[in-house]
């Protein structure tokens, strides 16, 4: 079981990292800041740089953490919380990935709640340090916390829709 806790973190992990690295530079295939700012206006967020480079750092951060096993529970809530904001802007594609839906961030929110029930195993650097296991209620707060605080970043930086004639508005304002 250890050994499999071991490959599912640092798959995982890594993946969640690597993800956040495209949000904030040209690594791995990413489009640099610019571009990962310019991706969550697209989609809709305020907060413009610093939005993306708070997704962009939650994710680097929680990967690595995950991936090492390290405060396993604070990690897989700030996956959680990460990945369901991706889901939410996904969700108007359906569910499968092929057609850019929310199926990979789903899956990612329910493997870092695998993790927090579970615990990071044997060869984890809590383990090591004598954090885990973890209480029991920690991992229920975790589940709970993470995707709820995926919402309510959802919530309060999504901006609404705005129609054709009130975004020409908005833009003669200006």
């Amino acid at each position: 079981m250890d050994t499999g806790l071991l490959v599912l973190r640092l798959v995982v992990g890594l993946l969640v990292a690597g993800h956040g690295v495209q949000k904030v530079s040209f690594r791995l295939g990413g489009n640099g800041l610019a571009g990962g700012t310019e991706e969550f206006r697209h989609d809709g967020f305020r907060g413009g740089r610093l939005t993306a480079l708070a997704a962009g750092g939650t994710q680097v951060g929680a990967g690595l953490f995950l991936a090492a096993g390290l405060l396993t529970p604070a990690a897989a809530m700030a996956a959680m919380g990460v990945m369901t904001v991706a889901s939410t802007v996904k969700w108007h594609n359906g569910l499968w990935v092929q057609n850019d839906g929310y199926e990979y961030p789903v899956v990612l929110v329910v493997v870092s709640a695998a993790l927090a029930l579970t615990g990071p195993g044997r060869w984890s650097a809590d383990h090591a340090l004598g954090l885990a296991p973890w209480p029991w209620w920690i991992s229920v707060a975790v589940i709970v916390s993470g995707p709820v605080s995926g919402l309510l970043t959802r919530l309060f930086l999504h901006r609404p829709a705005v129609s054709e004639g009130t975004a020409r508005y908005a833009q003669a304002a200006d």
